[in-house]
């Protein structure tokens, strides 16, 4: 190895090194922010090694750990049911999409991608889905609106379709007799296993990250609150603790650690996804060859 190849791989690892700690860095102050005291948080600021170490705010979270446990099934449940049917549809328009053949196709592609630039508003999107389909205060009102299907999810997997599945298997298949639902499931979609994993990786984030949906459509049933809506209620809950507390709480010294609680939430709402994200992040790095083509 001469001197400017070992030059040029020393700066390379050099520079990733950096991306990667500006990468954990912020994720490492948030642990530490966490178990961080309030008076220290107010006093000093973020830091990277706690002035002065509490766990407050994980105490404070503690006493609402049944609502939270309740509130991580319910997450689970919505975020898994509701990639399933995301990754589904998305397939099912995408692949025909993909075809030459189908009538229309031009057609249809520009009505989706039309809805990536216009839309009806929020309030139209409110009082049709409320009074007309009327998921109000039920588990569809955090499944149904805006996450089911994204338009984008459809273009980038059509892309993929279209460009990586050659045409000569599927007409080889059809010629052995296959229709289409056996051609999709037996070829198309055992060769696009990256495509789906994105696409899945993507719904699923928005659908754990997701509390518009809870806020704008559980009115009365709090019990269905995801993470994200149970968390967003805390918050408010410690704030208006710490600016409505009486002069005798005050005199005690008594605060809810409002600041640690921000950190500590955000901590409680990643691990699931730093423990799954490993998992999905392996569909990214596999290669799909073809196997063969029938002459």
């Amino acid at each position: 190895m001469d001197s400017s190849s070992k030059f040029f791989r020393l700066l390379s690892h050099a520079i990733l090194l950096a991306l990667t700690l500006c990468c954990v860095m912020p994720l490492v102050l948030l642990i530490m922010s966490s178990i961080t005291s309030e008076r220290s948080l107010v006093a000093y600021g973020y830091s990277l090694f706690p002035k002065e170490f509490s766990l407050d705010a994980y105490r404070y979270l503690w006493t609402s750990r049944d609502k939270i446990l309740r509130a991580y099934g319910m997450t689970i449940f919505v975020t898994t049911v509701g990639t399933l049917i995301n990754v589904a549809l998305t397939t099912l328009i995408a692949y025909p999409l993909s075809r030459k053949t189908l009538p229309g196709r031009n057609a249809i592609a520009f009505f989706i991608f039309f809805t990536m630039l216009f839309n009806g508003g929020m309030i139209p999107s409110y009082l049709m889905w409320t009074q007309y389909f009327h998921i109000k205060d039920t588990v569809f009102g955090l499944i149904v609106p805006t996450l089911l299907l994204n338009a984008f999810q459809v273009i980038i997997m059509r892309t993929y379709f279209s460009t990586n599945l050659p045409v000569e298997i599927i007409e080889a298949a059809k010629i052995d007799g296959a229709g289409e639902f056996n051609i999709l499931a037996k070829i198309v979609l055992p060769l696009s296993t990256p495509i789906i994993t994105t696409v899945a990786l993507l719904s699923g984030l928005a659908y754990w990250n997701d509390w518009l949906n809870g806020l704008y459509y559980l009115i009365e049933r709090t019990d269905l609150f995801t993470i994200q809506n149970l968390l967003n209620r805390i918050i408010a809950n410690a704030d208006f603790l710490n600016n409505n507390q009486n002069n005798q709480f005050l005199s005690m010294g008594f605060t809810v650690p409002s600041i640690g609680v921000r950190m500590a939430i955000a901590v409680i709402a990643l691990i699931p996804i730093l423990v799954v994200y490993p998992i999905f992040q392996r569909g990214f790095v596999k290669g799909i060859v073809v196997g063969g083509v029938k002459g």
